[in-house]
């Protein structure tokens, strides 16, 4: 499967009722030898911004646990891995907020009252036309589609004069 399917995928996943982290998760799986019920297991907990309380958006937690399937530290005291993971975490996160203003839940939601419940809502036409979800979504895909390709900014793009962490 070429890339670029893999953001037309974690959109169709969504459509198909799979949370923001699912859909993400899951589009790149089969990627690090992960079955696709495995990556929806993984990413269950994470979406609606981590367990429904509107926090980390769960497209955003999705790209950052496949940015831990790409970099990590396999020994507790392996430092350098850990600093590339997370200047990486940093530098996926910051240009998910360049494009989408937050990496919020609620604050991309426009929520001016978190709800304070477990239950999702149902998902019917008018659920899908009031969430930007999709298009979180497919720039979370996007933006790991380019950090997988090379072409993403470097973090200082926006920022002139800011060092880029990489």
């Amino acid at each position: 499967m070429e890339l670029e399917e893999r953001i037309d995928l974690a959109i169709k996943n969504f459509y198909e009722g799979y949370n923001c982290s699912q859909s993400v998760v899951s589009a790149f799986a089969d990627m690090y030898g992960f079955t696709r019920e495995q990556a929806l297991h993984m990413a269950a907990s994470f979406g609606a911004g981590i367990g429904r309380m509107r926090l980390t958006c769960g497209a955003v937690c999705g790209m950052l646990m496949l940015a831990g399937l790409e970099k990590c530290a396999l020994e507790g005291s392996d430092r350098a891995s850990k600093s590339a993971n997370y200047a990486l975490v940093q530098r996926l996160a910051a240009e998910f907020k360049r494009r989408n203003g937050s990496i919020t839940c609620s604050e991309l939601l426009k929520l001016r009252k978190i709800e304070r419940s477990s239950v999702p809502e149902e998902r019917t036409p008018e659920y899908y036309a009031k969430r930007p979800c999709a298009r979180m979504i497919e720039s979370a895909a996007r933006i790991w589609v380019e950090y997988l390709e090379g072409t993403l900014p470097p973090e200082d793009a926006s920022q002139p004069g800011k060092a880029t962490r990489l």
